[in-house]
């Protein structure tokens, strides 16, 4: 592995960073990987391996000092999620979320709400986001879900299905239409929903394919009744923090499917060097080689356009929506393109539960639907092509 090495060394971590990361590869490698077979089974949260992340604190890693964090680089932050998923695809994505859910709150909140609501999340709260309806998916402006204003509280009434930690978290990052806007795009709104609330009702818990530890709710909202407080900037402001909030989340995402895709291919790239057949290593056949060669050079180049867009992210910059679709979109077919690769190179074995290529497999797909279809990222991406 002496590519992903050398590209390790060139992110040239401080001490601190690199302090770090070496008691969360610990973590993963200890506790984390070691449990990951149990909970996919058994399909229990994995409470356990949250407990351990939270006792290093990782939650303040993205949250401002002045509100209980210990921020460091969202670079740092993404490696974080990588290891963390490449031990555990469900413990990666449930810690993910916290950060995909409280990064408006903190770019966009006022100073009282920070204050009120972040220090939670900083000691190892959970965090969730949700936007999607059952009949607004990649469409948000179709989401159905009202806020009505009734003095200084919201009144909100509505579903939202798929939201990951939906059932358990703290904190709802939480999109509706304002009832006094008609526009379906300007009436789009965005508040905080705390745990506890009255009115909150969780639906179900979906049977998945992958991801199994990581619960995925259908929840409620049944004249639920939200200080006006908690609404994130003015009534209809919610598209612009959706899409700012999605930005900068995708990156996460596909760190988090990099994970998948580094687990997978470590698992195939010891298999086919063991695993012998008509007298010969299956590494040494020539047409194994040239994809593994493919595979690990669109590794390192998804990881190296990851680092790029965490670089824009860094020096400030707003407008990397493309940037972010296109790590997105690569990271998440990648993962799901060597899970498959991994599955095949260990024959018979690969399909079954024995081998973690059979868990990765089913872990890799979801990450080309979440955060936004890959088709949908594709026509993003392509139509900005166009000329005005």
């Amino acid at each position: 592995m002496k590519i992903f090495e050398q590209l390790e060394r060139q992110r040239h971590w401080n001490e601190d960073e690199r302090m770090l990361l070496d008691q969360v590869q610990r973590l993963a490698d200890q506790v984390i990987a070691p449990a990951a077979e149990h909970y996919d089974r058994s399909g229990e949260f994995p409470q356990k391996n949250v407990d351990a992340i939270n006792a290093l604190g990782l939650n303040a890693l993205f949250v401002p000092e002045a509100y209980g964090g210990a921020p460091m680089s969202i670079r740092l932050y993404l490696r974080v999620v990588q290891i963390i998923s490449e031990a555990c695809a469900s413990t990666g994505i449930i810690y993910a979320t916290n950060y995909h859910g409280m990064k408006p709150l903190i770019d966009v909140g006022t100073e009282e709400q920070k204050q009120r609501l972040l220090p939670l999340i900083a000691e190892g709260g959970l965090g969730a986001l949700a936007i999607t309806e059952p009949e607004a998916g990649s469409d948000a402006t179709g989401m159905k879900t009202s806020f009505t204003p009734d003095g200084d509280d919201i009144i909100v009434n509505g579903t939202k299905i798929f939201i990951t930690n939906g059932n358990i978290a703290d904190r709802i990052l939480l999109f509706g239409k304002w009832s006094e806007i008609d526009d379906p795009k300007k009436a789009i709104s965005a508040l905080i929903f705390e745990k506890g609330t009255p009115g909150f009702e969780v639906i179900r818990l979906e049977e998945k394919m992958g991801h199994r530890a990581s619960p995925t709710a259908a929840i409620a909202f049944n004249n639920a009744r939200v200080k006006r407080a908690n609404l994130l900037g003015n009534p209809g402001d919610g598209l612009s923090i959706l899409l700012s909030s999605l930005n900068k989340s995708r990156p996460s995402v596909a760190a988090h499917a990099l994970g998948i895709a580094t687990a997978a291919f470590k698992d195939m790239v010891t298999y086919i060097n063991d695993r012998k057949q008509s007298g010969r290593k299956i590494i040494e056949f020539q047409g194994n080689q040239f994809m593994l060669a493919d595979l690990a050079t669109d590794l390192a180049m998804a990881e190296s356009w990851l680092d790029y867009v965490a670089g824009l992210f860094e020096r400030g910059e707003s407008d990397f929506g493309l940037e972010a679709s296109m790590i997105k979109m690569r990271a998440s077919d990648l993962a799901m393109r060597i899970s498959t690769e991994a599955v095949q190179m260990h024959g018979g074995y690969g399909y079954c539960a024995d081998y973690r290529v059979e868990r990765l497999m089913r872990d890799a797909k979801i990450t080309q639907i979440w955060e936004g279809t890959n088709q949908v990222h594709r026509q993003l991406i392509g139509r900005s092509f166009i000329k005005k």
